[in-house]
């Protein structure tokens, strides 16, 4: 019996500690919804980006909540930084790239001309190309000769 009771006063007292946590992560919810709520009419767009910055704070105290308590990391501090920060850090490199990439295919996209594009991969005629005629020229004759 001393031994259970050395391990709930170690770990914080079990089930109230649950209970503080949940209350905790509902009440960081709530907040956020009100807040993506309130953003819904909303037309000043720093406000709308401020607010949205704050949602992705509060999601990040919830992920140190459920990481630090419902996966025993609160008391391994660098394991918990590292469980947080660097999916956190891949993730927004991840965005970063794929925004950076579809930014460069829309830029690209958008001064794309079917016309040059036609004359770039129209054959010239021998005819029309002066140096390079004579050799064109002379590839048809060997075909033909060599059929």
């Amino acid at each position: 019996m001393e031994h259970i009771a050395h391990i709930e006063e170690h770990h914080g007292g079990g089930t109230k500690e649950v209970i503080r946590v949940t209350v905790i992560l509902s009440v960081l919810t709530i907040i956020e919804l009100a807040i993506g709520f309130s953003m819904m009419g909303m037309e000043n767009a720093g406000l709308k980006l401020a607010l949205k910055g704050s949602i992705v704070i509060l999601m990040l105290a919830k992920a140190f909540y459920i990481v630090g308590y419902f996966m025993h990391l609160k008391h391994e501090v660098k394991n918990l930084i590292m469980t947080i920060v660097v999916p956190l850090i891949l993730f927004v490199w991840f965005i970063t790239a794929f925004l950076y990439d579809g930014n460069s295919f829309k830029n690209l996209k958008n001064t794309y001309d079917p016309y040059k594009k036609e004359l770039s991969t129209k054959k010239v005629s021998a005819s029309e190309n002066k140096e390079g005629g004579k050799e064109e020229i002379k590839k048809e004759e060997i075909k033909k000769a060599v059929e």
